[in-house]
């Protein structure tokens, strides 16, 4: 198949939501949601009143109306709740997970790509990280009963992820490793997912999607090639620039003098070894340009993929005072993105924008009050007894090292998931300590976003990055 030549990046939690994807699918480009935490950001969404009706309106084709009517009722608050009231809480799925969690995964991730694909036949994909295993095969069962066109997944080596999906095609029962840290180093449980939990007897047709690992090395490449059972059908090579989650540098790790992890010759992508498996691959990370585009397909890509533009875009679910002030610290000249090797409890060095009263800031972190209580970051550990617990390094230290943690693992941890989710704004509301503060994360030429908007103007659209990118005489 020939695809389009963008694809727009599926970006933090719900930054790359519904409305986004569907305003890139409707221009001819593949539209990306995201699948990181789509269940606690469809619950949050039902309790801040669904505005205009679309969560119910996707809920009610749902094909199991019990599921979604359940939902929607434990969840929905007509005219949302008061911004002082905290959100209520949500089932945490972990290796043996409640019934009732994962039919919440399955419904949230058919949500959002139902909406994303809702009145027009463009493509619409969905990103997942790998680090993130527990909701990830009821997450791309939930994505196929919508019919999502292509599963996304970074951060890992997802090699089960193609035959998982062709069982799922046939609700058919699936499981996949997941590591579980011991005191002598790994070993390998398994989680299942049986799609019997949504569908007793008739269960609705579902379409294959296709299949894109990100890659960040010709050796992921040819290993997820060569090793997939079920097949990839095609790659997004991500280099260290790009936004989010980085792999690390290859080699002995070194660090500049402010500490940020130094990338080197040995963390080059070989485009002519990637080119030679026969695949459409997509390079991300710095070619969000006319030239970047012109760049990639030299190169043999089919295009790129690209998240920073479309992140501070008027269609993303970003809140729209962190889009001014990005736009403006680019406008002046002060932006910076710290490329943090610790603050991700996954231990993946992970982009943060400097901005005043977020996470980002020293005393903001130092202030906030750690804890743990959306828990998708979290590791498996084997306890005393031999069975398993679940930890975070972004917790409480004392907690994380009364759970066979290091405390100096603990150093420096930022929780990623309340920060993501107050970007979007549905940070939780703690009577003690208020809101949660944001943590906003890019790619390094952030700056870029200055060269799309047009003279006068202090915000754009999806179309005027597309527009953008696709006019070669603009480089």
């Amino acid at each position: 198949m020939k695809f389009p030549p963008i694809i727009q990046g599926g970006m933090g939690v719900a930054v790359s939501g519904w409305q986004l994807a569907l305003s890139v699918s409707l221009r001819g480009q593949i539209g990306v949601v995201s699948g990181t935490a789509i269940d606690l950001v469809i619950t949050r969404r039902l309790q801040l009143g669904d505005p205009g009706g679309h969560l119910r309106r996707a809920l009610a084709a749902f094909p199991n109306p019990d599921i979604a009517r359940y939902i929607a009722d434990r969840y929905f608050i007509e005219g949302g709740k008061a911004p002082d009231q905290p959100f209520k809480s949500k089932p945490v799925i972990d290796h043996n997970p409640r019934r009732r969690a994962q039919e919440l995964l399955v419904v949230s991730n058919f949500v959002e790509v139902f909406l994303a694909k809702e009145g027009h036949a463009g493509l619409v994909g969905i990103n997942y990280l790998h680090k993130i295993q527990t909701p990830l095969m009821p997450s791309i069962y939930g994505a196929m009963l919508a019919g999502v066109d292509i599963i996304i997944i970074g951060a890992g080596i997802p090699l089960e992820v193609p035959n998982i999906i062709d069982h799922l095609v046939r609700h058919e029962p699936v499981e996949m490793k997941f590591p579980v840290r011991t005191a002598e180093g790994t070993r390998i449980e398994k989680l299942t997912f049986d799609p019997k939990l949504i569908f007793d007897e008739t269960r609705p047709p579902a379409k294959r999607p296709f299949f894109f690992p990100i890659v960040s090395s010709v050796t992921l490449a040819t290993l997820m090639v060569k090793k997939c059972e079920g097949g990839v059908d095609g790659l997004i090579i991500e280099g260290p620039t790009a936004g989010g989650h980085n792999a690390p540098p290859r080699g002995r790790p070194n660090l500049t003098e402010e500490g940020e992890p130094i990338y080197g010759p040995r963390d080059d992508i070989d485009l002519d070894a990637i080119g030679s498996h026969g695949l459409p691959f997509f390079l991300a990370g710095s070619y969000g340009s006319p030239d970047g585009l012109v760049r990639a397909r030299a190169a043999g890509a089919a295009g790129i993929q690209v998240g920073t533009l479309f992140a501070f875009c008027e269609e993303s679910g970003m809140r729209q005072d962190l889009k001014r002030d990005t736009i403006a610290r680019c406008q002046a000249g002060t932006q910076r993105v710290f490329t943090d090797p610790i603050a991700s409890p996954t231990g993946f060095p992970f982009k943060v924008l400097s901005i005043a009263g977020t996470a980002s800031e020293a005393d903001v972190y130092e202030n906030r009050q750690r804890v743990c209580d959306l828990s998708y970051l979290r590791e498996a550990f084997e306890k005393e007894d031999g069975t398993i617990g679940w930890r975070c390094s972004a917790d409480v230290e004392e907690i994380y090292v009364s759970k066979r943690g290091k405390l100096e693992d603990t150093v420096g941890r930022k929780c990623l998931c309340n920060g993501l989710m107050a970007n979007i704004g549905m940070g939780q509301f703690r009577k003690n300590t208020g809101e949660e503060v944001p943590l906003l994360t890019c790619g390094d030429g952030v700056s870029s976003i200055l060269k799309v908007m047009k003279p006068g103007e202090t915000s754009y659209s999806s179309s005027d990055v597309i527009d953008f990118l696709l006019n070669s005489s603009a480089s």
